[in-house]
């Protein structure tokens, strides 16, 4: 390879590198602190804790379990996985979960947020303390459910540069399946079902008169950019390794760059 390209590419890999570590690094030191004081702010002060409340809680506690494992990867990503194999597998299956329940948590507070606001009479029959547990119970087994292939991690090196980054799964039928379930499950269906709720609920809050009200719209929006912003790029990334696996099933190379995998793994 010409010296020129190889630098260049040296170039580009250490410029997303630093942009990764930036974003996780910025996750770390306002992620963290925000999350603990949720939850401590919930623990010691919320005697009467609403669905709303719970379902916060156990978002925080979801978040926060993802924030703390970050100067572990920003170390990583700096350097190399110095931390073994067995730790590689039990944190990525440990911030898939998380991640995957945080979406679920977000998607079932719209749906909270749209029953108590549109739809109050028919909240208070759904709002009982068995039925909150029996769905946040049912959250997060489907998030351990979806988390499963995530223990197919394993160390990659790379000319001594050891990461834990690789998937091995054991055929491309399988890679498709999760792929298609992770863009259906964890992104679409919740997209869509964010973006309905916070539509009606917007709808029915323009018609609404009371000081906060373009501070709840804000919010809104913001959930539904935020989440947008955040995720779409990620299920790009797979739709375009779905499209190289079915076009190109022989070939071992990747369809997409290291350093837009490593700054879209930070923006998730």
């Amino acid at each position: 390879m010409n010296h020129s390209v190889e630098l260049s590419l040296s170039e580009e890999f250490d410029g997303s590198t630093a942009v990764a570590c930036v974003i996780l690094g910025l996750s770390f030191l306002v992620g963290a602190p925000g999350n603990v004081l949720v939850i401590w702010t919930i623990l010691r002060h919320v005697k009467q804790r609403s669905h709303t409340v719970v379902i916060i809680l156990h978002l925080a506690v979801a978040d926060l379990l993802v924030l703390i494992t970050l100067p572990l990867w920003i170390y990583s990503l700096a350097h190399t996985w110095v931390f073994g194999a067995v730790l590689c597998k039990t944190l990525v299956y440990t911030v898939t979960v998380c991640m995957f329940s945080s979406i679920f948590l977000i998607t079932v507070m719209s749906v909270e947020r749209f029953l108590a606001i549109c739809h109050p009479f028919l909240m208070m029959r759904w709002k009982t303390k068995s039925n909150i547990k029996i769905y946040l119970v049912l959250l997060w087994l489907l998030a351990f459910l979806l988390g499963v292939p995530a223990l197919t991690q394993n160390l990659e090196n790379t000319d001594g540069n050891v990461q834990c980054f690789t998937r091995e799964l054991n055929s491309d039928t399988n890679t498709i399946i999760i792929l298609c379930l992770e863009t259906l499950l964890v992104f679409i269906v919740p997209f869509i079902v964010l973006s309905i709720c916070y539509c009606l609920v917007a709808a029915q809050i323009k018609k609404m008169s009371f000081n906060s009200k373009e501070k709840s719209m804000v919010l809104i929006h913001s959930v539904v950019i935020a989440f947008t912003v955040c995720w779409l790029p990620y299920h790009v990334i797979n739709i375009i390794d779905l499209i190289c696996i079915l076009s190109w099933p022989d070939t071992d190379d990747d369809c997409i760059s290291k350093p837009i995998i490593f700054i879209v793994g930070a923006l998730v």
